[in-house]
């Protein structure tokens, strides 16, 4: 059967295809849909599959890690800067291995679309030594997504799938299967090699470094060298990576191709191409992963090209036109941005948004205090950050902006503020936030709660009507938990708010609350 699907939705249907019996993931684009098809799966929801939003990604994947203990199936999604949320959960997972299959999706994204780098989660999968797995098409992404869960049972690793966004956004047609494999029993393990106390931990990592040549074996299979022309010799050889090779191929050069999609890399299906060639270009959607590795392979006398070499960008996305170029091919011309129809123009809050009334009270109380700095949060509130309000000094990660609030604070920064979502709160911020009350940092916390995690396009929000308890409860006095409603009308109520609890030298914590006007025009329909 052919279905119409995005690179994430094949994932999804892969994987349930697969016998999936729960996925855990924290939305972040470009991974959130892989989530939402499962949620919204007749099948998945008949067969009991687990599709609850996690607070974080850590979380999630320690969730899926408790799955496969239990010997059933388990997905983690989320987006290449989750996986460093989740790192110590996942480097240890390699090392207590696994029982049912574990697959890790990491959806990268290039050109940083709606991130803060542009960070590869293939160096992840190296550092923890788990084997990784990069479709170039969505027809792959389903495939692989089911062989990766056969894998991961066979090898007892975790497996890592590499999406990036423009694979993740795109759609065509998947032939997938009608019938569904049936989820695994519970089938708990025995032993001690899930406690990682150092004796058993040294004992495992020596198991996991006997397992790279199994993992090799199984990626030399896969590795083969194309040549339209069947020619055995070529100035040009190319290694293509993933997305890559649909570039390379729409270039039309016919020499020797090695596509990559399944790491670590097959060192002899290098070497063979470089007896063949006199030069190779590596191609790659992200950083220079492959580039480096093979320079160490085939030492400094061969010639290697790539990003790291200027013949393709060091940054952002590849595309057809500049793959095509670096290969000397004619490839199709784009538009520059000066002849664009029609203007960019940057991202806005929507209108009648709640932040806006957060950031324009803000703004107010804070010209009244010279050496004021609102330290801003990962969400929609980051646009605060430009023209009309241009409120926030920083936004640097996910909970970052009460820990710095209170770095600044101890700095001697009067009034520090902090400003954070929600969702962004439980997911990292209520941390910071008992550290501020365990020295009584002299900041004000702005928790803006419109009920939803609204960036990501309206998913659960974990705390959703704990927020006061949640702030009592780490420590904050109660009578500096201050609930207020962001609307015009009640201006004057929030700037006095602001007002009093930056006079306060104490932790405060100020929560205005009011639904995304993007979540209620859907629940008004």
């Amino acid at each position: 059967m052919k279905k119409l699907l995005l690179g994430d939705e094949a994932i999804a249907l892969g994987a349930l295809n697969a016998g999936l019996s729960g996925v855990y993931a924290y939305p972040g684009t470009p991974s959130t849909e892989i989530t939402e098809f499962i949620q919204k799966d007749g099948g998945a929801a008949a067969a009991k599959v687990h599709s609850r939003w996690c607070t974080n990604e850590k979380t999630a994947m320690e969730a899926a890690l408790g799955m496969s203990y239990a010997g059933k199936r388990a997905l983690v999604c989320m987006k290449h800067v989750g996986m460093n949320v989740c790192a110590d959960a996942f480097v240890n997972s390699a090392i207590t291995g696994v029982n049912g299959g574990l697959v890790v999706v990491a959806a990268d994204d290039p050109s940083m679309h709606s991130s803060q780098n542009e960070q590869d989660s293939r160096f992840y999968a190296g550092f923890a030594m788990t084997p990784l797995f990069e479709p170039s098409t969505q027809q792959e992404a389903y495939d692989m997504v089911q062989e990766a869960f056969d894998f991961s049972e066979k090898i007892k690793l975790p497996v890592v799938i590499r999406m990036v966004t423009r694979l993740a956004h795109s759609r065509a047609a998947v032939e997938t299967e009608v019938e569904r494999r049936d989820q695994n029993a519970v089938n708990l393990p025995e032993g001690r090699s899930w406690v990682l106390l150092p004796a058993i931990a040294r004992r495992n990592y020596l198991t996991l470094i006997d397992k790279q040549k199994d993992i090799l074996k199984y990626n030399e299979s896969s590795s083969a060298i194309e040549c339209q022309s069947g020619v055995r010799k070529s100035a040009l050889g190319v290694i293509a990576c993933g997305i890559a090779y649909n570039y390379v191929k729409e270039s039309g050069v016919d020499v020797p191709i090695l596509k990559i999609n399944r790491y670590p890399i097959s060192e002899s299906a290098v070497k063979s191409l470089a007896d063949r060639c006199s030069r190779i270009v590596v191609v790659e959607d992200g950083q220079p992963v492959v580039e480096q590795e093979i320079r160490g392979m085939l030492g400094a006398g061969y010639r290697i090209e790539g990003r790291l070499t200027g013949i393709l960008p060091r940054t952002g996305e590849l595309d057809p036109d500049n793959v095509a170029a670096a290969l000397g091919a004619a490839g199709c011309q784009n538009l520059t941005s000066s002849e664009l129809p029609v203007a960019p123009r940057p991202p806005q809050l929507c209108p009648g948004c709640g932040h806006r009334d957060v950031y324009a009270a803000l703004n107010k109380v804070a010209s009244e205090y010279p050496e004021a700095r609102i330290f801003g949060d990962i969400g929609c509130y980051t646009l605060g950050a430009l023209p009309p309000f241009s409120a926030i000094a920083s936004c640097v990660d996910m909970g970052a902006s009460i820990t710095m609030a209170k770095g600044a604070s101890d700095a001697g920064v009067y009034p520090a503020i902090a400003v954070i979502g929600d969702s962004t709160f439980t997911h990292s911020g209520m941390t910071g936030l008992l550290d501020a009350v365990n020295e009584n940092a002299d900041i004000t916390v702005i928790l803006s709660d419109n009920l939803t995690t609204a960036m990501t396009g309206g998913q659960d929000s974990a705390g959703t009507s704990k927020f006061e308890a949640i702030c009592r409860g780490l420590g904050v006095s109660e009578e500096h938990v201050r609930v207020v409603v962001p609307l015009p009308a009640n201006m004057d109520n929030i700037t006095s708010v602001i007002r009093e609890e930056i006079e306060y030298h104490g932790v405060s914590v100020i929560i205005p609350r009011r639904e995304c006007m993007q979540t209620l025009k859907r629940h008004k329909k």
